[in-house]
């Protein structure tokens, strides 16, 4: 028995792995399970064959445009939340009066859910919101369609890109850049040759993460938007398919590529980071 332990051990396996047993339980059963179940059921349509609900699916434009139509929002909201964090967490990475405060301020969207963002936009943004009253002339349609929903994903999903880019900057050694700043380089010089290169890998796994928030949009599109038109993203189909209809294979034919097109995207981001960055992916030391 202490031979066996001895063998184990030198192959990395020990008692202490006998802890991880109920974690990867509850992977199995509430994501690995289900995922393989949809997959499965995704097969199984009533008529058409295996690949029916799949057919139904993209031969029907209502059905497939809803593809293009979360693209549309999910990639420029993901592209201007990181786009906009780097500036604002590049400054506040140093120590200065009222740095957590203002990071608390920047942070708070995340305490307010979907519903709450999409209350206060039509409050502020809608005909008769705060906004429009200000303005002389006919108001100005900013919610209930696809801008609705846009701004809806930038402020429920900046502070998340704000905290990972805040995070990846933290781990950059500074000494770095204060030795180039001794050589005479200035802070735009540092901030492109030496902070966003190794800042790169951080900001295309903040790019992926945000974008799979984005793409599962479902509450904004229906509070903020349009869900039978502008912004009747994918995940709306396969709510109507599997909830309204109860046609349940379409609707798991339509989560398999919702989870296909993710994955896509996800792989082409991370293939670009790949061809553009080979250095260490590791912060200090």
């Amino acid at each position: 028995m202490t031979a066996l332990r001895h063998r184990l051990a030198e192959r990395g396996i020990d008692r202490q792995l006998v802890l991880l047993l109920p974690a990867l339980l509850c992977v199995l059963v509430l994501f690995v399970y289900p995922f393989a179940y949809g997959v499965g059921l995704s097969f199984q349509p009533s008529a058409g064959g295996a690949l029916g609900a799949y057919k139904t699916f993209f031969e029907d434009p209502y059905q497939r445009d809803t593809i293009a139509t979360t693209l549309g929002l999910a990639l420029p909201a993901a592209f201007l939340n990181v786009a906009a964090s780097v500036p604002i967490a590049y400054r506040m990475r140093g120590r200065f009066r009222g740095k957590r405060l203002m990071t608390t301020l920047l942070v708070v969207p995340i305490t307010l859910g979907t519903v709450l963002t999409a209350e206060g936009l039509l409050n502020f943004l809608g005909p008769t919101g705060w906004f429009n009253r200000i303005l002389p002339g006919d108001p100005i349609r900013l919610t209930n369609n696809y801008w609705g929903v846009f701004f809806s994903l930038v402020i429920t999903g900046f502070p998340f890109a704000f905290l990972l880019i805040l995070s990846y900057l933290s781990g950059i050694d500074p000494t770095l850049e204060k030795a180039a700043a001794t050589l005479g380089a200035g802070w735009w010089q540092r901030f492109w040759r030496i902070t966003l290169p190794l800042l790169a890998p951080g900001l295309a796994t903040t790019f992926c993460l945000t974008f799979v928030l984005a793409f599962s949009v479902f509450p904004s599109a229906v509070l903020v938007g349009d869900p039978a038109g502008s912004t009747r993203v994918i995940s709306i189909a396969a709510y109507h398919a599997g909830y309204e209809v109860y046609d349940y294979p379409l609707a798991s034919a339509i989560a398999v590529v919702m989870g296909v097109v993710e994955l896509a995207v996800v792989a082409v981001v991370l293939g670009l980071r790949a061809l553009f960055y080979t250095g260490s992916y590791g912060g200090k030391g």
